[in-house]
């Protein structure tokens, strides 16, 4: 057996202290990865898997260190934790074979400040949860180390599950004790990170964050009750500090998360309304039709104001009120767009300068954005609107960080400092002097060479560079002269003779020093504005906030304009109104193609329409009429406008909506089990301030089954003392009766067309229930044989038929029954002669 290298006995003792990373080895310019994980990386990087030596067991894979940000994304999206081991000190000796290495960084997918992994339009947070034993309380806290966003709370496992589903981590790391409960919990397929009880401790993380706010106690964030919250918050700042490394200045405030500010949508009714994300990948979601934010901040935030819609109406007043202005006074929306259109990231440039990862580039794209910023304040200045002078004085003077990075910068710097040129003339006096020597290095050589070739008398002599001999002299090798003393020959190559001086080597040496120090220099001047950058740290995270809510409100103005939108009301009633309202993407969609969008009206009032039973035609459009008032009462509430002619809106707290139909197999779930799981879930979490809209219940079982669940549960609803607002889709129009024996429900329909046993949809709600679902027209629509669509008139006929029977039957025995009962003489019968009697009946129906 081939004795360890001491290589890799470095690298096996730095792989056990990170067992479940994948080691990025620095070795020379390559970063190197050995065995298993050499050969997950090698698929993965679509790179070559080798050797390091032809007798070698050990698989090695490898990239040049500079390539490394392409590399790095493919590695953390495949879900890798990269553990990055550099060289601490430089190859001086000839005869020092190992440099001392360790790791410098821990990436993994939910802590991480490269631009090229992260998505510019949504947060990436890392997760983490603490749970007691015997306690129904699970403590949970965020953490975006790229933006500086903290958010802790706490709640029973509903609450972990929802705010988990709405923030939707990359990562969640938890107790190791606790795998089994964790897993539990969670039904989705986020990466999990387990590590030991001590990193989950009260004392210690009440410690960590009142030290690093600076605070005595941590009242002032409102969450000094929250233990559970409190201990999973000092665990993800001890995870990020002192496990992957990460300086966290940035951080400068810690939020709870309350769920009962906003608007509740369970995680069920969300994915279903398609408000972010769509199973199908064609599909166009709610964001997709009100994103035209500029900004990558403005991207997460409308992001973020569609998760948590507001339940305020003094907020959502306030939102609305900016955004008329901006729609009133539209001059100033085009140049301040164009100036968002400059902006870059100044959350995530923020935190790349408290890690020292901001390289000369990215403090040019951050002068460039302050002078937008700068710009933006001037033109809100600059306007006669009270509203627009008091949000500039808001923004926060960024002039002096602009005028120092302009002072100091080159307008076209490098991304790597080891290329130079960074710092402008005028700002070092010796930096001056050694750029000099490098720039007239090349009018030297060329005086160098000119003169040898005068002494030689070789006209085609030449003085050349590489990386391997430094400058050198090359002749030809048919030139037969005799050779310089103070030549020294170093290569001969088929052609040439190569050959270096001991001037050339002096004069290549001082301009190698002069360009250390250059280097030197303008890294000790970067250092210097990066401590200045940190002074103003607050300040560029204040203006972010605010430019990225500016971005967020023209996003919202533009479509307000793009799709004529309103202005809804809002009142305290429990009441809901919506004149000529239309669904947002199917309005989108229908304009697209030059159609018209037939518009309907939805009015309904808790204390006489509070629940409408809908009915129609299969497509014709019964569904859409649930979502279009769901999607308009969530863009209502984030302070948008909306696609209606007029809309008045008592504030709603919660949505729940059922619709479609799947099953779930991975748990054993057939489609009706789990439509009656759903709906359970709505009809034991009724507020008075909810809108329930449920489509198609109980057509997961037996038709009679299917009309005796939905029928109760609409009586439920009914009587319910919360009183919910109810819109129900169905295809039972048996439960049209129901508006004989409940006072508050009504009877909605959605009119159709049959010319010449071809159905023409007209999408209009009318307001009175449908007796037919023209089932077999919509199976011709859709291509099925016409043997069949015959077929089934015949026995639809036939159905019809007996349907009428049994109602006729019933009739017949209702009238026997009902004269029986008036012939007996109550006071003379006697009980043998009634049983008597009761069994003549049964045997009657028998029959």
């Amino acid at each position: 057996m081939k004795a360890i290298t001491p290589l890799m006995k470095q690298y096996n003792e730095i792989k056990k202290k990170f067992p479940n990373s994948i080691v990025l080895f620095k070795v020379g310019d390559f970063y190197e990865i050995f065995g298993k994980d050499a050969i997950k990386c090698s698929k993965v990087l679509n790179i070559v898997l080798s050797k390091r030596h032809k007798k070698s067991a050990t698989e090695l894979a490898g990239f040049p260190h500079h390539s490394i940000n392409n590399y790095l994304p493919k590695l953390i999206k495949a879900g890798f934790k990269i553990a990055i081991c550099d060289e601490l000190e430089k190859k001086e000796k000839e005869n020092k074979v190992i440099l001392k290495r360790g790791v410098t960084e821990i990436i993994t997918p939910g802590v991480v400040t490269n631009s090229e992994v992260l998505d510019a339009k949504t947060n990436n947070f890392l997760c983490a949860i603490y749970y007691k034993k015997n306690s129904k309380i699970i403590g949970i806290s965020f953490l975006d180390i790229s933006t500086g966003e903290f958010l802790v709370g706490e709640g029973c496992q509903n609450y972990i599950n929802q705010i988990i589903n709405k923030l939707l981590p990359k990562e969640i790391i938890y107790p190791k004790k606790k795998k089994n409960y964790i897993k539990y919990i969670l039904n989705n397929n986020i990466q999990l990170q387990s590590l030991e009880d001590c990193f989950f401790s009260f004392n210690s993380a009440y410690k960590n964050l009142i030290q690093h706010f600076q605070t005595n106690s941590l009242k002032g964030f409102n969450i000094q009750k929250l233990f559970l919250g409190i201990t999973s918050a000092g665990a993800i700042l001890d995870y990020v500090c002192n496990i992957c490394n990460y300086k966290i200045n940035h951080i400068n405030s810690i939020k709870r998360i309350d769920l009962e500010k906003y608007l509740n949508i369970d995680n069920f009714s969300f994915d279903n309304l398609e408000i972010l994300t769509s199973k199908n990948e064609d599909a166009v979601t709610l964001l997709k039709i009100l994103d035209f934010t500029y900004t990558p901040m403005g991207s997460r935030l409308i992001n973020k104001w569609l998760r948590f819609p507001l339940k305020n109406i003094k907020k959502i007043k306030s939102r609305q009120k900016i955004l008329y202005e901006f729609l009133k006074n539209n001059k100033i929306v085009k140049p301040i767009r164009k100036k968002l259109k400059q902006i870059s990231d100044l959350e995530r440039l923020t935190a790349k300068i408290v890690n020292l990862k901001a390289t000369p580039y990215d403090l040019l794209i951050l002068k460039k954005t302050l002078k937008n910023i700068i710009d933006i304040k001037a033109i809100l200045l600059d306007s006669k609107s009270k509203s627009f002078k008091k949000l500039a004085k808001k923004i926060r003077n960024c002039n002096k960080i602009y005028r120092v990075l302009e002072k100091v910068l080159f307008a076209d710097a490098p991304k790597n400092l080891n290329k130079g040129n960074v710092i402008k003339h005028g700002i070092s006096k010796e930096l001056d002097k050694l750029r000099n020597v490098v720039t007239n290095s090349e009018k030297t050589i060329l005086k160098i060479c000119e003169r040898e070739r005068k002494d030689t008398g070789i006209k085609n002599l030449k003085i050349n560079y590489n990386n391997i001999f430094g400058y050198y002299i090359e002749i030809k090798k048919k030139i037969k002269i005799k050779i310089p003393k103070k030549w020294k020959r170093k290569q001969i190559l088929a052609n040439v003779e190569r050959y270096i001086t001991e001037e050339l080597k002096n004069y290549e040496l001082k301009i190698k020093i002069a360009q250390e120090n250059i280097r030197k220099i303008e890294n000790k001047i970067l250092e210097d504005i990066t401590n200045f950058l940190l002074e103003k740290l607050y300040n560029n995270q204040h203006n972010s906030k605010l430019i990225a809510k500016i971005d967020v409100i023209l996003s919202l103005v533009k479509c307000a304009q793009k799709y004529n939108y309103i202005c809804p009301k809002f009142n305290k009633s429990f009441n809901i109104y919506i004149k000529g309202g239309r669904h947002p993407v199917i309005d989108f969609k229908i304009n697209s193609n030059e159609f018209t969008y037939v518009s309907n009206d939805i009015f309904i009032k808790r204390e006489k329409k509070q629940i409408f039973i809908i009915t129609g035609p299969n497509m014709a459009g019964k569904s859409a009429i649930l979502r279009q008032t769901a999607i308009i009462i969530i863009m209502a509430q984030l302070g948008s406008y909306i696609p209606a002619k007029y809309a008045e809106i008592g504030i709603i707290e919660q949505i729940f909506i059922r619709v479609g139909a799947s099953d779930n197999i991975s748990i054993g779930e057939s489609t009706f089990m789990r439509e009656m799981n759903e709906t359970a879930s709505i009809l034991n979490n009724i507020s008075e301030r909810s809108l329930i809209l449920l489509d198609e219940i109980g057509r997961g079982t037996s038709t009679y089954d299917g009309i005796s669940i939905a029928w109760a549960i609409i009586e439920f609803l009914h009587n319910h003392p919360k009183k919910p607002l109810v819109l129900f889709a169905t295809h039972y129009h048996e439960l049209n009766n129901m508006i004989s024996y409940y006072k508050r429900i009504r009877n909605l329909s959605l009119s159709v067309k049959k010319i010449n046993n071809t159905l023409i949809y007209t999408r209009k709600l009318l307001p009175y229930g449908c007796q037919n679902s023209y089932g077999i027209n919509v199976a011709k629509l859709a291509g099925i044989p016409n043997i069949i669509i015959k077929r089934a008139k015949k026995i639809l006929i036939f159905f019809e038929k007996m349907k009428s029977f049994e109602k006729m039957n019933i009739y017949i025995n209702y009238k026997i029954i009902k004269n029986f009962f008036c012939k007996l003489n109550l006071k003379k019968i006697t009980l043998a002669s009634l049983i008597t009697s009761l069994k003549k009946i049964k045997l009657f129906f028998k029959k």
